[in-house]
C-alpha cells in the first residue's frame, strides 16, 4: 500500500503544478488583466504538492495503525 499512495503523491503533485501553470498563463492571457489567477496559479503551485503530502502522509498512518490494531487483536487471547 505505501507504494501504491506513493504514487498517488507524485500524480498529485504533477497535477497540482500543471493546473498552476494553466491558471498563470490563462491569467497572463486575460484582456483585463487576471492579476488574482496568477496568483491562485503561484499558491497551487507551491500548496497543492505540500497538501497532497500532507494527505497522504495521513493515509500512510491511518494504514499503520490499522497494522497495529490487527496485531493486537491477533495477539489477544480468546475467551
Amino acid at each position: 500500500t505505501p507504494s501504491i499512495i506513493k504514487f498517488v503523491f507524485w500524480i498529485g503533485a504533477a497535477l497540482s503544478v500543471l493546473f498552476g501553470i494553466i491558471q498563470i498563463f490563462a491569467g497572463a492571457a486575460s484582456p483585463y488583466g487576471g492579476g488574482a489567477q496568477v496568483i491562485s496559479g503561484l499558491f497551487t503551485m507551491v500548496l497543492g504538492p505540500f497538501i497532497m503530502r500532507i494527505y497522504c502522509e495521513l493515509l500512510i498512518v491511518f494504514f499503520k495503525i490499522q497494522e497495529t490494531l490487527q496485531e493486537i487483536n491477533n495477539k489477544t487471547p480468546r475467551e
